[in-house]
């Protein structure tokens, strides 16, 4: 390109509406990413931390924010933080990152693969890692908090960020509203978050318009039984049979009492029972996952759990003293996430338009996976939410990308992190417009 051609290019770009202050934004993410974020990524990296012990993590994005010129507060349901930037007149929007681990040994081969154990609820010592890209999460809240900060000129309200502890309990973000953070601190119009998918290209952004996660609970089945030897079975009640039945029963509840044409999983994870080869023991206990998008398929399969197992129960003769126990979790559980749709929209315009097509990605769901962000946003609370994705895998490596929750999971952290930053700031800034 010559000197003449570049001149008139800029010149041309100067009377595109959004295309310098898209280029700027996106060389100013690149200058922070080499200067600032990549280091930030390596720190939170190495230095994972279990939910409700992230201690250290919390207090490094705390003091990085607040030397951003932020008001941030700590201690927030426990560990979260909150950080706040008044600007004028405006909307007020929440941006929100996890920022939470898992009980994991890293097996990536990473040069910065985690290295450290933390010793986590009932004094047990657990290896840690970064295996659902929370690390992004983190650097990317700190490259936003810095764009924003510096561009007050571009976007009028306030502005507030969480750090968000305990989103892989799924429990994080009731305890920071719990604790106040609708009350305590301004309460949003919007909220904001992402994802980093390994299983989309790095750093396109898909932006979904409704259902972006399921609901999810954790349920709890003890099955009693009436212990005998194993050579004499009619002796006793054997649970483990009991249990059996109620493990392929559950799956009518799927197949044959929501409709053909809803979502929804019952997962039994895990179960236990017994303690010898020729012994029918008194006990069996399952632990089950749930999922769902609609909040009355939700009540539906909860409802058919109990009716299985009790129903299972009586029919082997358990007495009713015996009959099986389902406890749900009031802790490991959520409704669905549902974007809201015009603001969904409105924010995919902005991205497409600034970021350009090419980095927008459309694709089907591949899972029930679930979120905590859905309590911000629920009807009641009166705040409108987009939750989006960015990808965080080379093109040619997604097929056979290792899975998120996986000791072997890893993502490209430059292109997701820049990505991440801008979709982020271009959402932000769409939604608090400057007076005019």
């Amino acid at each position: 390109m010559n000197v003449l051609t570049a001149a008139l290019l800029t010149l041309a770009l100067a009377f595109i509406p959004g295309a310098c202050a898209a280029s700027d934004l996106r060389e100013s993410v690149a200058a922070d990413y080499d200067a600032n974020l990549e280091a930030l990524f390596l720190h939170f990296h190495k230095n994972p931390e279990l939910s409700n012990f992230e201690f250290e993590t919390a207090r490094r994005l705390a003091g990085e924010i607040r030397a951003l010129g932020y008001e941030v507060t700590e201690g927030v349901g426990h560990t979260g933080i909150v950080a706040v930037m008044e600007n004028g007149a405006g909307p007020t929007v929440m941006i929100r990152a996890d920022i939470d681990g898992l009980p994991l040994k890293e097996d990536t081969g990473l040069a910065y693969a985690s290295q450290v154990s933390q010793v986590g609820v009932g004094g047990k010592e657990y290896p840690v890692m970064h295996a659902c890209g929370h690390d992004v999460h983190i650097t990317a809240l700190i490259g936003t908090a810095r764009q924003m900060a510096e561009r007050r000129d571009q976007w009028a309200g306030t502005l507030v960020l969480i750090g968000q502890p305990a989103e892989e309990l799924i429990s994080g973000a009731r305890a920071m509203l719990d604790d106040g953070l609708y009350e305590r601190f301004p309460k949003p119009d919007y909220a904001i978050a992402f994802h980093v998918s390994a299983g989309t290209p790095s750093g396109r952004v898909e932006i979904p318009l409704g259902v972006v996660s399921s609901s999810s609970d954790a349920v709890d089945i003890v099955v009693h039984g009436i212990g005998a030897h194993g050579a004499a079975p009619h002796k006793g009640i054997d649970p483990v049979l009991v249990a059996s039945q109620i493990v392929v029963t559950l799956q009518s509840l799927v197949s044959r009492s929501i409709s053909p044409q809803a979502a929804g999983v019952i997962t039994v994870g895990a179960i236990h029972g017994g303690t010898k080869h020729n012994i029918i023991s008194n006990r069996v206990e399952m632990q089950l996952t749930v999922r769902s998008d609609d909040p009355e398929v939700r009540l539906q399969l909860l409802d058919g759990i109990d009716r299985v197992a009790d129903g299972v129960g009586r029919s082997f003769g358990l007495p009713e003293e015996l009959l099986p126990e389902v406890t749900r979790s009031p802790v490991q559980t959520t409704p669905p996430a549902i974007n809201d749709r015009a603001t969904a929209e409105r924010i995919l315009a902005a991205v497409r338009s600034q970021m350009g097509s090419e980095y927008i990605i459309a694709t089907p769901r591949d899972g029930m996976t679930g979120e905590d962000f859905a309590y911000f946003v629920q009807p009641d609370k009166g705040v409108k939410g987009v939750y989006f994705s960015v990808g965080g895998t080379a093109e040619a490596e997604v097929k056979d990308a290792p899975s998120h929750h996986s000791p072997f999971f890893k993502i490209e952290p430059e292109p997701s992190i820049k990505s991440g930053v801008e979709a982020t700031v271009i959402a932000a800034m769409e939604l608090m417009p400057p007076d005019e």
